[in-house]
Parts: C-alpha cells; sequence; structure tokens
C-alpha cells in the first residue's frame, strides 16, 4: 500500500504545459488530516477533484505507477521517473551485469537505504546533470562510489560521494584544507566530477563504458589497455580489456542499476519515492560562520546542518571561504530572515587574548582550536610577528569542540573511541612514523590500525599526532590505555638488552624488533635505540 499526498495527486491531474510544483510530504498522513482510501490513482484523482476538503488518499493498489506519459520527465512525481524516462544507454546482455542485477534484486534493503541517502541532494545532482545535457545514468555512479554517503571514506583516500582521491580533487581544482575538503562538498564535488567526467567522454571517444572506467582506475591505465589491445589486433572495448577486478565490476555495477531502474517492474524492484521538487537551497554568505550559530539561525540541529554541509572539517567555515550553506529549502528561509537581521561580527564567537612572552601565532591558534591564518585576518596581521602585550582577538567556537559531533576531529575521535579490542594503546606520532611501521611494531594490520584511526594506509603522520591502536592481548609494552611514546635510547656502558627491556618495561623481543638487531650481538656505547614506551608505567 502506498500513500500518496494531496499535492502529488493534484500535480498529476494537471496537463502537460501547466508549471507544477511538487511537495514532499508523501510517505505517511499528517496528524489531524482526513484520510480516504481509494482503488487506483485515477479513482483518487477524481475523489481529490470532487472533493478539496481530504487532505491525504491512500491508494489500494498494489504496484501503483506513478509516471504519466503526457508529462515531461521534469513535471513526473517521482525522482526516480524523472531519471527513468531520460536512461540513454545500452545495457548488454552480459554476465557480469546479471550478476550485479541479482546481487542487488536478493539486498533490497539496500536499495531503500540508497534512496534515504541519496533523498537529501539527488533532485539538485539531476538538474545539474540535465544543464550539461550528460547522461543522467551519471547520478548512479555515487551509488556505486559510496552509496550517497557524503562522509564516505575509502582505503584509498577517496571521500565524499563521488570518491576523489586528494591527487585528483586539487589537480581539478577542489580545495582542500584544515577548514575545508571540497570533496564532501555537494556542490563542489559534483561539479567536479561532472567536469572529470565529460573530460573522460572526450578522451575516449564518445565510449562512456571506457570512461566510467577510466573513472575507476584512471585515465593512463584504461588506455593503456586500449592501445596494447588495438596494437595486438585484439577488440578494445570495455568488456574485452584485461582491466583490474575492481573496474571490471566497476562499469557492470553502473549499468545493472540502470536496467533495474528502467525495468523495475520486470524485475520485481521497488525504487522508494522520492519526491521530484527541489529540496535543497544555497545560501551565499561573505564571512566565516560558525556552524552551530548557523544550525540555530537555520533552526535545526548541528549535527543536520553539518551533513548537508559536509565539506566543512571545523567548528566554522574558513576564514577564507567558501562560506555558503547548503539548507534546506525551510531552513534556508528561516536563515535567510535571521542573517538579514544580523551583522557578520554576530556570526562568530571572539576570545580577547593578551600575548604572552614566547607566544607565537601558530601557539595561541593551536591553543584555541584555529588557525594562524583566521588569526591573521581578524587581526589585520600581515607577517607573524607579535609582541608581549599585544591584544588579539581570537575567533573561537560557541560550543565545545566535542557538540561539533560531524567535524573531521570528532568524526575521527568517534571512529578511535569504537572498541576493537581488549586493550588500547594511545601512540603519539614522532617524525618519521609511517603507518607501515607503526603496523609493524604493534603486530597488527597496516589496514586495521588505518580505519582505527578514520585514515587510508597512504595517509601521512603528522608528528604530535595521537593514534589508537587495539590489540586482543595486551603487549608487553602497554597496559590498558597506554600512551605509547617513541623513545631514542642512546646506550651507555655496561647496558643490555635485559637491563635496558627491564628499565622501560618492554620485551627483549620487542627491542629487537623495533631496531632489527639480534641477542647474540653486542651493544655498543652511543648506539642508539628506538623503543615504544608506555609513559604511564615509566619515568623518562
Amino acid at each position: 500500500m502506498k500513500r500518496l499526498s494531496i499535492a502529488v495527486l493534484s500535480a498529476l491531474s494537471l496537463s502537460a504545459c501547466q508549471t507544477t510544483q511538487w511537495v514532499q510530504d508523501n510517505l505517511r498522513p499528517t496528524a489531524g488530516n482526513q484520510v480516504q482510501t481509494v482503488d487506483s490513482l485515477d479513482e483518487g484523482i477524481a475523489r481529490f477533484a470532487a472533493n478539496g476538503n481530504v487532505k491525504k488518499l491512500t491508494v489500494n493498489d498494489t504496484t501503483p505507477n506513478l509516471m504519466r506519459a503526457d508529462l515531461s520527465p521534469q513535471q513526473q512525481a517521482d525522482l526516480w521517473d524523472r531519471i527513468r524516462m531520460q536512461l540513454s544507454l545500452e545495457v548488454p546482455d552480459n554476465e557480469r551485469v546479471q550478476t550485479h542485477i541479482d546481487w542487488y534484486k536478493s539486498h533490497p534493503n539496500y536499495l531503500n537505504r540508497i534512496s534515504q541517502q541519496a533523498a537529501p541532494f539527488l533532485h539538485l545532482i539531476i538538474e545539474m546533470i540535465e544543464e550539461r545535457d550528460l547522461p543522467v545514468e551519471l547520478a548512479l555512479i555515487p551509488i556505486v562510489e559510496s552509496a550517497y554517503d557524503t562522509f564516505a571514506y575509502s582505503h584509498g583516500s577517496a571521500s565524499g560521494i563521488w570518491q576523489f582521491i586528494p591527487s585528483t580533487a586539487v589537480h581539478y581544482g577542489i580545495e582542500i584544507n584544515w577548514w575545508y575538503d571540497g570533496r564532501r562538498d555537494i556542490l563542489a564535488a559534483t561539479e567536479t566530477a561532472l567536469d572529470y567526467l565529460e573530460r573522460l567522454h572526450r578522451t575516449f571517444n564518445g565510449d562512456w563504458e571506457h570512461a566510467f572506467a577510466a573513472y575507476n582506475a584512471g585515465q593512463g591505465r584504461v588506455a593503456g589497455h586500449i592501445r596494447r589491445a588495438e596494437q595486438a589486433g585484439q577488440p578494445s572495448d570495455f568488456w574485452s580489456l584485461d582491466l583490474p577486478r575492481e573496474t571490471q565490476n566497476y562499469v557492470p555495477k553502473i549499468l545493472a542499476l540502470a536496467e533495474l531502474l528502467r525495468n523495475s517492474e520486470d524485475h520485481g524492484v521497488s525504487w522508494t519515492y522520492i519526491a521530484n521538487q527541489p529540496v535543497t537551497t544555497v545560501v551565499e554568505l561573505d564571512n566565516q560562520i560558525d556552524l552551530a550559530q548557523a544550525a540555530d539561525m537555520a533552526g535545526m540541529s548541528l549535527s543536520e546542518l553539518h551533513r548537508f554541509n559536509s565539506g566543512y572539517n571545523r567548528w566554522a567555515t574558513g576564514p577564507d571561504g567558501p562560506h555558503r550553506l547548503l539548507l534546506p529549502a525551510e531552513n534556508a528561509e528561516l536563515f535567510s530572515q535571521q542573517l538579514a537581521q544580523s551583522s557578520p561580527e554576530d556570526w562568530m564567537n571572539w576570545q580577547r587574548h593578551e600575548v604572552k612572552s614566547g607566544e607565537s601565532l601558530s601557539r595561541i591558534a593551536q591553543q584555541y582550536g584555529t588557525t594562524t591564518r583566521a588569526i591573521q585576518l581578524a587581526n589585520n596581521i600581515d607577517g607573524h610577528v607579535i609582541r608581549q602585550g599585544d591584544h588579539l582577538l581570537i575567533p573561537v567556537a560557541s560550543l565545545d569542540l566535542v557538540e561539533y559531533t560531524l567535524s573531521a576531529e570528532q568524526r575521527r575521535t568517534a571512529t578511535q573511541n569504537r572498541s576493537r579490542g581488549n586493550h588500547r594503546i594511545n601512540h603519539q606520532v614522532v617524525s618519521g612514523d609511517t603507518l607501515w611501521d607503526l603496523s609493524r611494531t604493534y603486530g597488527v594490520p597496516v589496514r586495521s590500525l588505518a580505519s582505527w584511526n578514520n585514515m587510508a594506509p597512504g595517509d601521512f603522520l603528522r608528528p604530535g599526532q595521537t593514534l589508537t591502536i587495539w590489540r586482543q592481548e595486551r603487549p608487553a609494552a602497554a597496559t590498558n590505555d597506554a600512551v605509547v611514546r617513541a623513545v631514542h635510547y642512546r646506550v651507555r656502558s655496561g647496558d643490555s638488552l635485559d637491563r635496558i627491556a627491564n628499565r622501560f618495561r618492554v620485551s627483549i623481543s620487542d627491542i629487537e624488533r623495533w631496531n632489527k638487531i639480534n641477542r647474540e650481538r653486542f651493544l655498543q656505547p652511543g648506539q642508539q635505540l628506538t623503543l615504544y614506551v608506555d609513559v604511564t608505567q615509566v619515568s623518562i
């Protein structure tokens, strides 16, 4: 049984030439509204036309089809119908495609989750695709890439719904800095993804299958496979290329989704209704704004605002921008009203700081959870010179930082705090540390170490950064909730591995493994050893 809002039924009764606006109150009756049950969509439209007091109609039709052939794609009630009517790419009768069709059909909850996660952004993305006259199948790519999860982060350092890796993102103009990661910005990332896909389409002479493959595996790799196939006199279409396994499945997944959408009734697949109407509005600001204050002005929770604006890493937009906010339409209206009644000075919290002897801008910025650049802009400072006794205005968060639960730092903390073993070790990174080296030091897989800290295996480490390491058994060098630091110890006359191990409460085998030495060889005075020591248990 499917419930349809009065606005949708009203819109369906209009002629194709009339302008319609869809209302997204569609899947549940509103408290206090009258509900009437009808046996078909046509009867529902007639009932509504005869009785304007009916606020909600329930259609007793097991497979109601909302798509109207006499309406344009843009006038359809269901956004999936708008997409369905414009599907243009051929889906071959191929075993690889069929495998993924079968998988999607056997996991209907997955498709329902996709609709829920895509609903806030899909209308916006479809309009961006249509504006460029590109195949609407491109809107299916984020399903394969990220399941439309704005905070998706993969093992290859890819981020956002379009899963850009940092190098590709920066190459195509996406900004990534301490305050902001444009890969997670729906607008910026979608614009860039469409630019990239258009360029790949031209590069591969109008072949979308090759373009999709290159989006996944890289332009150079796909071009190389095509060139070698042609030089060998072999077919060079996508299905004939010996591409990596992930890419061999990537294109079939997109085409399988297209087939399930085009012929959903034949496949017995139901796509959760998404109203074909604008859901979001972009509000442009000229100055930095605290996200908690913005959420309050928009009448929404901070976490909800952050989900629509997942590109912002911290508690505010960056001092150098961008400052735009993507908001649900109704919240955008309230926010704009509140904005008009305020001034930019009200959008941030400020704290007066008196510079003390020995302080630097970077040290002050770290103390207040901001950046040197933000302090420079707030105080009209061109360089880095500050003097004792100077007074600075520091932009600070209006709430405790832990309240910004979807900021980069708090998301990392939440991931680190999720128990993955019986014993937790906190390792403070020193210069020269890598995830690979630390995985060997602690005897854990590098992928696990990365995922425990919301990172990718290839990510660089920052001295002073704290990593969480989980072990099932307590390592010799650590207790529960240990704080482990790398200690560089210079061997003294009379030292032995046993004496050093006892002093720092580590095992001889650990010292050997950390330093690639053998206990059968004598230590030399002045020799330097690296030890990983729990500083809560040892006085260094």
